[in-house]
Order: structure tokens, then sequence, then C-alpha cells
């Protein structure tokens, strides 16, 4: 028998996933369509690729619509679960319009909690580590309440995101069965080249023989956690009885110099370092307590970073060579 609570095969259920184009979105899709739901999903493409779905496209119980969740958000028929993971997630990205970011987390939870109370549908939402801010403390439970830095630029995606798990919790004390993820650094295939969030930057800078920008001395920490492993603990989380926010993420913690040079052995690369100075607000730590996560989920992840590493790197060099780039090879030995 399989030890994992959240691999037992459900019920079919109709499920809607809203950011279901994006890296974390598509993983969740393809493993419920694997489990026998039927899975819609709905993404505005801003981020979300659709080639993440293409093994997907020709499933019956998959469908795919582009909408974005700003806008009130109308399924026909009955829904069971509702998933959000709607947003930008990188720094890059949700900088870009930061007011859409902040309406993605405060007027898209409110359609989609909206949705959930007419569907009567159990509701996720992926809420962030960013909500921690640059944290005072380490570990960083459930209990902390953050240093959050309200009028920064990463204050709309980590404002939002604590606005949205405000609107979540209400919902909740009007009937809605709500489960809110605090999700930490995740990483693995699919995971755009040009997301903007360190994992990614570095692999894709050493593949093409760039320079690995590393901000600072590289010495600011981040836990990272494989998709598969995230994917597990979600649907573990989803399935539970669990009440409040639980942290899902990786406890080992690396500086961010640490993780360049494992890159760097892993590629084969010789790609020189580049120091630039540190972003505004950007966090000195990361590192999940997971107390609640394998006291009421039984998860932990299980994938260590350097075979988590060498997955994504492998995924990463198929999709750049693909664009007629050229792309550095593993030196032998």
């Amino acid at each position: 028998m399989d030890d994992r609570a959240g691999s037992v095969r459900r019920e079919p259920r109709r499920i809607l996933i809203a950011g279901g184009a994006g890296f974390v979105g598509s993983h969740l899709a393809a493993r419920l369509v694997a489990e026998g739901h039927e899975v819609i999903c709905l993404d505005n493409l801003q981020t979300g690729r659709l080639s993440n779905l293409a093994p997907l496209m020709s499933e019956s119980r998959f469908s795919f619509v582009r909408h974005d969740i700003v806008q009130p958000v109308a399924i026909e028929g009955p829904l069971d679960e509702i998933w959000n993971l709607a947003c930008a997630a990188s720094p890059p990205q949700y900088q870009l319009d930061p007011l859409h970011t902040f309406r993605t987390c405060v007027n898209g939870s409110l359609n989609l909690l909206e949705l959930a109370r007419e569907k009567q549908a159990r509701i996720f939402q992926a809420s962030t580590s960013e909500v921690y801010g640059d944290p005072d403390v380490s570990l960083q439970a459930e209990s902390y309440r953050g240093s959050v830095n309200t009028w920064g630029p990463r204050a709309c995606y980590d404002e939002g995101k604590r606005s949205a798990e405000t609107l979540f919790f209400e919902y909740e004390r009007l009937g809605v069965e709500v489960r809110v993820a605090r999700i930490f650094n995740t990483y693995g295939p699919r995971m755009s080249p040009e997301d903007g969030r360190v994992v990614s930057n570095f692999v894709r800078q050493a593949l093409m023989g760039e320079a690995l920008t590393i901000h600072g001395e590289g010495q600011q920490t981040r836990s990272f956690c494989y998709v598969d492993d995230l994917v597990e603990g979600l649907l573990r989380l989803m399935r539970s009885d669990a009440r409040g926010p639980v942290n899902l993420g990786n406890p080992g913690e690396f500086t961010v110099r640490e993780l360049a040079d494992m890159v760097l052995a892993q590629t084969g690369s010789d790609s020189p370092l580049l120091h630039k100075p540190m972003p505004q607000d950007d966090p000195r730590q990361r590192r999940p307590d997971l107390g609640r996560a394998k006291r009421e989920l039984g998860w932990e992840p299980r994938i260590p970073l350097a075979k988590g590493l060498a997955m994504t790197i492998a995924h990463f060099r198929e999709e750049l060579a693909g664009r007629d780039r050229p792309v550095s090879v593993v030196r032998a030995g």
C-alpha cells in the first residue's frame, strides 16, 4: 500500500484550476487527470504556457478556457473543487503590472470564492512564503506574522497574497470549505527559462554560457522544493481536514552562492559569477517550519536538491536546444 495518503485514488471529480497553464498548475492538472478526474484549466496566459498543457490537450477529461480571473468567472455545471494558482509568482513578472497583480490576488480571489460558494465546492488558495516578508525568525512557522513592507516593489504580490488569505478565511466563516498553502520556493521541469527566479535564471545562464547573476554576496538563503513533492503536498492538503494555512516546501536551506556552485557543477559550465546590488526587500532567509504539514498531512519532501536540479537541467537543456540556440554540454568525467 502506498504510504502517501494523497496518492489514494478518489471518486472522479469535476475540478477547476485557475492558473492551470502555469508551472505548478500544469503539473497539478496532469496529476488530477491521471487520477481520472475531469479538469477545466482557466488561464489568461500572462505567464502560463500552452506548451505546458500539450500532453493533456488530447485528453477527453481535460479542457482549456482562456480567461482572466480578475473578471467574473462563470462555469456551467457542478464543480467539486476549485484551485486558485492564478498569479505571476516571480518578482520580475509580477512587478511588470503591479496593479494587475494585486487585482489578481484580491478581485480574482473574490470571483473564485463566489464561484465556490455558488457551487458548494471546496476551494484552494496558493499562498506563499512571501507573506512572511523579510523574516526576523528562522524557521518560519505559520504562526509567524511576518515582516512585510507594504509600500515596496514587492508589496503588490506580498500584500496581495496576504489579502487573499484574509478573504479565504472570511469566506470560511460564511461556510465555504477553504484550504490555504503557503508555498516556498519551488522548481522543476516546465519552468520557463524566462521565469526570472533564481533556479531558472542560473540554469538558463549556465547552459547559455552567460554570467550567473548573484545579488549581493549570495549569502541570502532559500529552501528549494521539487515540483513533484509540492504537488503531493497540495493534494494531501486539499483532501485533508487541515484548518488554517499550511507551509509546504523543503526545509533544506542553501545560500544562493551554494546553488550557483551546484548548477555550475551539474551543467559543466564555466560561466563566471556577476554580482549585482541586492534588490529592495529581497528576503535574507527562507526556511519553512513543516511541523504542521507533517502532523496534519503526513507529508514531507523526498527529492533532494541535487537530484531535482539534475532533472530540471535536463528539461531546460531540451527546451533551449529546441530554440536553435547554442547550449553547453556537460563535461565528461
